[in-house]
């Protein structure tokens, strides 16, 4: 007997993924002031594709994207049923992720500065999923108003595109939730308002403080304004993408310090930053998670500043603001880099693998498995030793003193082991493709966790320039994954899915 499929709102799918669309064109017009500032303003339409006029090739671009979103607005803006159900959120927020990146690469290769579209649209998505992974050469001969919109990409990826249209178009409305709980990272998504676009709204303002409070701090240190916003806002959305080909590795140990204590705050869980500005310090000082984070922090960087110290390979000022940087940047999953970490011992080397399987804290903009998945697996880990003596007993998981369902504790093991099949599959996938195996453990650990830089011929002083074809498109399917948390995406495989 066939099954009977269930009727899919494609309507409001469309509807909704189109007023993202118009979002992202008014973005991506913010980049036309650095573009006419810096002189890439011809205005000369046989000057585009030669990668040195960046203002027609944005303005024509945001315009493109602008009218494409206006005409779906107006296709789907009657007999459309105005409910999201939980698959029509799945199936938004996977589809807007997709499609804002393939419209969002329009404008690297319409001015040239990656002709190739399967470059541009990997660098996109890198950049909308906060990866940071590039495959440019010479970043600082791209076009400023390019390099801008590359950083914009992450600004607004960081937080999400879903919840920055629910803080500013309630016209969404309609059972945001399913947005939210589909895209918030983390196992369990704080709701710090009973609306959901009261609640996006204060987490983007806390967002745009930070970001805005890292600017000025940044110009304080030598920075003009295009670094300093730029900078932050690969700092704030855990992305890492900087305007200079060494990263961050030619700036002063205070701008570095500055960049390290943002990367921190960017890897906290923003309801904890929105509980310390309402003075609810109670609630910050039981978070069992904030306190893992900063411990594994606190070691590693021990660990790693100790051994560089103890090898001689740095002294001892620059062996803990190097090895604090690279173990923030890996932890939460920015990818900024200060030193070629693959010239260190390697036991260092050791830590920082092990680093890129961690992740910022939930509710964060940091990629990853997440600290709070890390702690459950680790209390159920050691409750279960207890089960073993106690078999009769009933020894719950409890977080913040708090019983944790045992759904979600199935949820989390769940993850946790799809994760690794994942991670192994496709360093498989690319050695396969012709990678070693440091490139290929490498490249799926950094693009799955959302890092950016990883081993091999992905190191820190690396690219992922020379991946062959199929390995990008590849890579930019785990980005994907990574960001949406695996189960957003990997559900709409599931045949079940499209059943009633």
């Amino acid at each position: 007997m066939t099954k009977r499929f269930s009727a899919i709102n494609f309507r409001l799918i469309v509807k909704t993924v189109s007023m993202l669309l118009v979002i992202e064109s008014i973005a991506m017009l913010t980049a036309l002031p650095f573009s006419w500032y810096y002189g890439s303003h011809s205005l000369r339409f046989d000057t585009l594709f030669n990668g040195k006029d960046d203002f027609l090739a944005l303005l024509l671009s945001a315009l493109l994207i602008f009218l494409t979103g206006i005409i779906l607005m107006i296709i789907t803006r009657k007999g459309s049923r105005n409910d999201i159900g939980k698959r029509e959120g799945f199936i938004i927020v996977t589809a807007s992720w997709l499609i804002i990146s393939f419209f969002g690469a329009i404008p690297f290769v319409v001015s040239g500065a990656i002709p190739n579209y399967s470059d541009a649209f990997f660098e996109t998505i890198s950049g909308f999923t906060t990866t940071g992974a590039s495959i440019l050469n010479n970043i600082e001969a791209v076009p400023k108003g390019i390099l801008f919109w590359r950083s914009m990409t992450h600004w607004i990826g960081g937080m999400g595109i879903i919840v920055l249209s629910l803080a500013i178009l309630p016209l969404l409305g309609v059972g945001g939730m399913q947005l939210f709980m589909a895209e918030v990272p983390g196992p369990t998504p704080d709701k710090i308002h009973p609306r959901v676009a009261a609640t996006a709204k204060r987490l983007w303002f806390i967002y745009v403080a930070f970001t805005l409070a890292e600017t000025v701090l940044l110009m304080g240190g030598g920075m003009n304004l295009f670094d300093g916003l730029c900078h932050s806002f690969g700092t704030l959305a855990t992305g890492g993408f900087s305007t200079q080909n060494a990263s961050i590795a030619n700036y002063s140990p205070y701008i570095q310090y500055v960049i390290i204590f943002f990367m921190i705050l960017a890897g906290i869980n923003f309801t904890i930053h929105y509980f310390v500005i309402k003075r609810m310090f109670n609630k910050v000082k039981q978070d069992q998670e904030l306190k893992f984070y900063l411990l594994v922090l606190g070691i590693s960087t021990l660990l790693i500043a100790g051994t560089l110290l103890f090898e001689n390979v740095l002294p001892a000022r620059e062996a803990f603001r190097h090895g604090l940087f690279q173990v923030v940047s890996i932890v939460t999953t920015t990818g900024f880099v200060t030193y070629d970490y693959l010239q260190w011992p390697t036991f260092v080397w050791f830590i920082i693998v092990l680093l890129m399987f961690t992740g910022g804290c939930a509710g964060s903009t940091g990629g990853g498995i997440k600290m709070s998945r890390i702690l459950l697996l680790l209390k159920n880990s050691t409750l279960e030793l207890k089960r073993q003596i106690h078999p009769n007993a009933l020894i719950p998981v409890k977080l913040n003193n708090r019983t944790v369902p045992q759904e979600l504790v199935n949820n989390v093991l769940a993850f946790f082991l799809i994760y690794m099949i994942i991670f192994a599959f496709g360093s498989l996938i690319m050695a396969l493709l012709g990678l070693d195996f440091k490139s290929s453990v490498g490249s799926v650990a950094a693009t799955l966790g959302n890092i950016g830089p990883g081993i091999g011929r992905v190191g820190p002083v690396s690219n992922y320039a020379d991946i062959p074809l199929a390995g990008k498109w590849f890579l930019s399917f785990l980005m994907l994954l990574g960001r949406l948390e695996l189960f957003t995406v990997l559900i709409l495989f599931s045949r079940g899915f499209w059943q009633r």
